[in-house]
């Protein structure tokens, strides 16, 4: 059955370049993400990973653990790291999992026969402390993922676990949040004491609370 939001993340043990992990042991208390490459060499893919290697002390400073996938063997990651190193100008500093079974791709369901064969759809997954998925995307081949998108959609996932507040289109991290439904006036006024504003009675901004 393919996963779905809110599920707990399958539970695995990998070979990665780092050694050998226990997923959940790994991720401890940490966020996580999870994101697949079809195979090593691969053009998109090397543009990919220079870039997260790039900006992981964002991810970082937002306690998040972030590890590849691609179901090519150790030895081959290990030349490809070179050469994304290399193109990238950067030092790939995370783990990638080895999976020549598919082992790991098939518990997350990434062999998608009608777009890539017998090859993992990229896909990333965002992982929470409690080891439930928060987010699922999935791109096709020809498309780079947007990696500022998912350092966004980390900082709503963290500010919404912790306030009773959602993030309107195209928020970004400092911007005004939107108060829950489920709060009534009388609780929004003690939950947010800088105050809201209420253009329906089911659409109330208010500043972001953490800051």
């Amino acid at each position: 059955m393919a996963l779905r939001l809110g599920d707990e993340a399958p539970n695995f043990t990998a070979e990665t370049t780092e050694g050998t992990i226990n997923f959940h042991e790994w991720l401890g208390d940490s966020w996580g993400i999870l994101f697949s490459h079809p195979k090593d060499f691969t053009p998109v893919c090397t543009t990919e990973l220079g870039t997260m290697a790039k900006i992981m002390d964002e991810f970082k400073k937002r306690n998040v653990k972030v590890i590849a996938i691609s179901v090519d063997p150790l030895e081959s990651h290990k030349g490809w790291i070179n050469d994304i190193n290399e193109t990238q100008q950067c030092t790939v500093n995370y783990p990638i999992i080895a999976d020549p079974e598919r082992k790991v791709a098939t518990l997350y369901d990434m062999i998608h026969p009608n777009a890539l064969d017998n090859m993992t759809v990229r896909s990333v997954f965002i992982i929470g402390p409690d080891k439930k998925i928060k987010l699922m995307l999935t791109y096709p081949a020809s498309t780079g993922r947007n990696f500022n998108e998912i350092l966004r959609v980390v900082d709503s996932l963290q500010l919404t676990a912790n306030y009773k507040v959602a993030t309107p289109a195209n928020w970004n991290e400092g911007e005004e949040c939107i108060i829950t439904p489920a709060v009534s006036d009388e609780e929004a006024a003690k939950l947010f004491p800088k105050g809201y504003r209420a253009v329906k009675p089911y659409l109330r901004y208010t500043p972001q609370p953490n800051k």
